[in-house]
Parts: structure tokens; sequence; C-alpha cells
């Protein structure tokens, strides 16, 4: 049995929910290895929706243990109010189920009003976070001034802790025009919610490591997608945290050698939330279009997609840097209806062919995509459960994608319900 690690191809909201449900239904542990509660699944599980944010997807479904990695940055009270949240609908969480790696570093109230009162002050440069502490909580864990979730449970050794984060703090919000934080108050936010995060903090490493020893199949959820991840994609409009495959060793505590097969979930087009280049980008009909009938707002945001044509060139790049196994192409049946489909196949930069998407934001702003046309298909893909229940030119197009990316088709998802999937191979069976 093979571990699996999913990570998204492209800028996130690849429909990793619905993939990474059906998946964890097969696995015996589920692992959240980066990010925060800024990117949202929603699963549907018996016919009931559930919104996830920080919480991995395994929590809904028993018999299952959900791990929260140390590479999570964590936001207590966020983590408090999606427990209750999920525990109204009827679902079972505690410490036998759910465990918090003690080395994550917490998000806190001051890590959410400075992300907003730099993206307020930042006009005509916004980044285009979420809002919610993330970015600033992964510059307090590198500049080695966080505060962890093992703090939680020493109480006495807290102040000191608060007053090495204020001395850096502070001297920011004067700059920002806000008010100081008074040590008392973040003493205050984190012993209120000290007791109901403490039973679930583990040894993570530890813990992975004995349940792979015991043979356990491990899921390895990452959120967002390779093209927001800090070093690999298109900076400064990016997370904060690496979201590529390599980051599910380092997040977790599990050494590189565990992870077996990596899943890249892939979008039948391109959309991205927020600032940023998007070479593919149709800011016409056919964006509304696929805005539109992909139902594309964002799980945690709502905050509307941009939509454009499928971008080999980035696909075939984070197949390369997250080293892919097989793709997870999901809606497909979105395109169901369309008179032709473009997808591009390379850049032109300054009037030369390239192959790849360039490093520098000048140079991601200047390329212009080359295009493929390929005809539509009348039928309809949406319910299909096998390859011969697929319109010909929609096979066409997805073995297309599988020639240009360098990798193979391993799922096809072709709609949102879970059991709307093609499976060409178990990534479990590696």
């Amino acid at each position: 049995m093979a571990n699996v690690v999913v990570v998204g191809s492209q800028w996130g909201d690849e429909g990793k929910g619905k993939i990474v449900d059906w998946l964890s239904e097969r696995a015996d542990v589920v692992v959240r290895f980066q990010g925060g509660h800024n990117a949202g699944h929603t699963l549907v599980v018996s016919g009931v929706s559930y919104k996830l944010s920080l919480m991995p997807s395994g929590v809904v479904r028993k018999g299952k243990l959900s791990v929260i990695g140390n590479g999570v940055v964590f936001d207590p009270h966020h983590f408090v109010t999606e427990k209750k949240r999920l525990e109204g609908q009827g679902v079972s969480i505690s410490p036998d189920t759910l465990r918090i790696a003690d080395n994550a570093s917490l998000i806190l109230s001051l890590h959410r009003e400075l992300d907003a009162a730099r993206e307020a002050a930042a006009a005509g440069t916004k980044i285009g976070t979420t809002g919610r502490g993330i970015g600033p909580a992964y510059e307090d864990k590198v500049g080695r001034r966080a505060i962890r979730v093992m703090d939680l449970a020493e109480p006495e050794a807290l102040p000191e802790r608060i007053e090495r984060l204020l001395a850096h703090h502070n001297p920011l919000r004067r700059g920002l025009g806000q008010p100081e934080v008074e040590a008392s108050a973040i003493l205050e936010e984190l012993t209120s919610v000290a007791a109901e995060i403490t039973p679930y903090i583990d040894r993570v490493w530890r813990l992975l490591d004995e349940r792979r020893k015991a043979g356990d199949r491990i899921l390895f959820e990452g959120a967002q997608g390779t093209l927001l991840d800090i070093d690999h994609g298109t900076y400064p409009f990016v997370t904060s945290s690496n979201t590529v495959a390599g980051q599910a060793a380092a997040g977790s505590g599990l050494g590189p050698s565990s992870l077996g097969f990596v899943l890249g979930i892939t979008k039948a087009y391109t959309t991205r939330v927020g600032e940023g280049p998007f070479p593919t980008e149709q800011d016409n009909e056919v964006g509304e279009f696929l805005g539109t009938k992909g139902h594309e707002f964002g799980t945690v945001t709502g905050r509307k997609r941009r939509c454009g044509w499928f971008d080999a060139v980035l696909v075939r790049q984070a197949v390369a840097i997250n080293g892919i196994h097989g793709l997870a192409l999901t809606k497909l049946d979105v395109l169901d209806g369309m008179d032709e489909i473009r997808i591009c196949t390379a850049y032109e930069l300054d009037g030369e062919r390239i192959d790849y998407f360039p490093a520098s934001l000048a140079a991601q702003k200047r390329v212009k995509p080359v295009y493929e046309s390929f005809e539509g298909w009348k039928g309809t893909t949406a319910g299909a459960r096998s390859w011969g229940d697929l319109p010909a030119q929609a096979v066409k197009y997805v073995r297309q994608i599988e020639e240009l990316v360098g990798a193979p088709v391993t799922l096809l998802s072709t709609s949102p319900e879970r059991d709307d999937t093609i499976l060409v191979r178990d990534p479990f069976q590696d």
C-alpha cells in the first residue's frame, strides 16, 4: 500500500475536496500539512454538505484519524468555532479522532489585524490576502517569535512568549497607525481557549511514524495549489507557505521516503482568486460561461474566481516540481456544450516561443499564450462513471492534456457527486 499526497496543480480551487473525500474513505489517517483556515473544502457525505477550512477531511468519516501537522498555522479560536459547527451537524470530534502537532504555530488576533492593515495600506499593490492572518503568522514562525500549540499547555511560560512577540508587533502597529496591543489581552485570548485545545496536542512526527510502521494508509491533504507556493508560485501573489508535495514531509514530520504516490488535482480549465498574473484568463463571455456553469466562488471567502482556458505549460511545470505520478482531472462537465475549446501549449515572450512559466513577475505579465483549438462536444460528461460514457471528443481532450503535461489521468471527476468518478488507477495500490 502506498501513502498518497494530494496537491493542487494550478492556483487552488481545483476540486480537492471531493477527491480528498473519495480518497479518505480508503485511508486510515488524513493529514493537513500546510496552510491555515484560508482554503476551504466542501464535502458531501450521504447528502450532507460539510464546509471545512482548518479541519482535515477525515473528520467527517468514522474510524479515521485526522492530523493537523506542524506545517499548518493554527487559529485556536477558529478551530473551536469550526469544531462546534461540525458537531452541530452530527460529527463526533475527540482526541480519538483528531490530533494537533505540538510544534504548530498559532494565528492570533494581532495577525489578522496586521494582515488587514497592510492590505488596506497597499494601494495598487494588493496581494489578495484572505485577511485571516496566515502570512503574518508564518512570518512570526520564520522570525522565531511565534507562540506555538505546545505553549498552550504551559501557561506559566506564556507571558515571556507574548512579550517577545509584542516587541515586534507593536512597533509595526504604530507605523501603520494602529493602537498597541496589551500583553494581558493576548494572554486572555490564549488562556480562554487553551483547555479546549490541549487534549488534542500530540507529537505528530512519532504518531505518524508508528501508524506507518503499523501499515496504515496515510493521506496527506494539501491546501491551495502549486502556483500559490511561496517559492514556485506567481510571487509575490502567492500564499505564505510551501504548497508543493515535498512539504508533506516537512509539514508533518514523516520522512520523504514514506510519501508514496503524488496525485495532482487538476481542473479541466483554469481559475484563480485574487490578484496576480493569469496568462489564459478570459475576461469575456467564455470566462463568464465557465464561472457561471462551474459555480466558481470561493468556499471560504465567497470571492468570484477568474476563469480561463486550460494552461498545459503551468500544469506541466507543476508535474515536474511536485513529482506528480497521476492527475485527478475535475470539472470536465463544465465544458459540455462548448463549440470550441482551447488549450495553451506554449507562450510567446518578447517574440520568442518558450515552454515554461518564467519566475520574473514582469515576464509573467508579458507572456502571451499560444493556443491549440479543439472541437467541443454536444453530449454530456456529467455523471459518467466509465470511459464508454464519455463523448469521443471529451476523451480526445483528456488524452491531449495527458500528453501535453506528461502525466496520466488517474481519476476523472464528472460531477460534484463523489461517486461520479472514473477510476483508472487506485493511488493507494501504487
